[in-house]
């Protein structure tokens, strides 16, 4: 499993998120980021005004992948979000050594125990 995450120019997120739709990921979720990389501080137009900004605002996409699925998503944002300018945004890939908690089913069982959950107690671990 892989972590692929795509800091993008705002304006090329929605087309990435409908690309992704129709791709084979496991997870994915999207924030609102401010930041900088090699443009530092540049003029840079935005929606139609000129904005001098230190931090930059993109828009921070995590995916998690099945290892032979890493380059086909890779390309897919690749494909939506180069414009060719400085500032398109960057791709990382991470190893993901994924396990997760079922949120609803530990808020149900404390809900009919009226107990506190054990900090080191059983958790029912979902296998991706």
């Amino acid at each position: 499993m892989k972590t692929v995450i795509a800091i993008v120019r705002p304006f090329v997120a929605e087309r990435i998120l409908e690309a992704l739709q129709l791709a084979p990921v496991e997870m994915c979720t999207v924030r609102e980021v401010k930041g900088f990389g090699r443009q530092k501080n540049y003029l840079e137009e935005y929606r139609g005004g000129d904005y001098a900004l230190a931090f930059i605002p993109k828009v921070q996409i995590t995916i998690w992948v099945e290892d032979f699925r890493t380059e086909e998503i890779v390309r897919l944002i690749i494909t939506h979000a180069r414009t060719g300018r400085m500032g398109d945004g960057k791709i990382f890939i991470l190893p993901a050594d994924m396990r997760g908690i079922e949120v609803r089913e530990v808020a149900e069982s404390k809900a009919s125990d009226d107990e506190e959950l054990p900090e080191d107690g059983p958790l029912r671990l979902l296998a991706f």
